[in-house]
């Protein structure tokens, strides 16, 4: 493992961990992110192994990972992440185009998928986005999976004597998720939050991120909205 010391960059720079056991990728990406001014490349690793090493010495915001590695497969990092690092992100990055590699990738907890045909200039856009929220994905992949889904029953709703009732979410919010929607429902701000919880504002940040994701929607209101009409959250017993 290879852990890359970058210039001195501000505070607010987000943090990139990549995970890629390809030797000419990791130095085109090593490149262009320390090029980016909001950007900073702390470490690289090559195998699994060294994967979770790195993680125990650094604190990335997202992580880039290679699904292919020398010693089993990204989607174990991805899970670990996933489920011991919330204020982190991980987008895979990866040669494997085809459908099941992408729903086993969102199921483990990837909140972003690119090939490896994207362009260097594109990846660093794409984990830009990645960090504020959106979960970028290659054009050809989003393209396979609108196909796949259009094919399915088009009734997203289920009527029930005249009214329509959302359909249930396909991946459901954490118990931790669930703490953080019932505080937003109550009104507390994200400081609040992160000290009833006793975790930082960007854990809280990504906490929120990943419920209006999973809820389809893009402002607490929505996501207090939609979370009664889900049956998540009762709102006759909110003050």
């Amino acid at each position: 493992m290879s852990n890359h010391p970058p210039e001195a960059k501000p505070e607010a720079t987000i943090r990139v961990c990549v995970v890629d056991d390809d030797e000419r990728m990791l130095q085109s990406l090593t490149q262009a992110i320390d090029s980016h001014p909001d950007l900073s490349l702390l470490a690289c690793a090559h195998t699994l192994a060294q994967a979770y090493d790195m993680l125990d010495r650094h604190s990335p915001n997202v992580v880039l990972v290679d699904l292919g590695l020398p010693d089993g497969n990204g989607l174990e990092l991805i899970r670990y992440i996933h489920a011991n690092r919330p204020g982190c992100e991980s987008m895979v990055f990866t040669v494997f185009g085809d459908e099941s590699h992408v729903i086993a990738s969102i199921e483990a907890g990837a909140t972003g998928y690119l090939t490896k045909d994207t362009r260097t200039d594109d990846i660093v856009s794409r984990l830009l986005q990645l960090h504020a929220g959106g979960s970028p994905i290659s054009p050809v992949i989003a393209r396979r999976l609108l196909t796949r889904f259009r094919a399915l029953e088009p009734d997203h709703t289920v009527e029930t004597k005249g009214t329509e009732t959302p359909a249930p979410l396909v991946t459901p919010l954490s118990d931790r998720e669930m703490q953080v929607l019932e505080m937003v429902a109550k009104g507390f701000m994200q400081a609040e939050i992160a000290e009833l919880m006793q975790v930082s504002i960007n854990t809280v940040s990504t906490y929120i991120k990943r419920i209006y994701r999973k809820l389809a929607v893009n402002s607490r209101t929505s996501a207090v909205h939609r979370a009664s009409e889900l049956g998540l959250i009762s709102l006759r017993e909110r003050p």
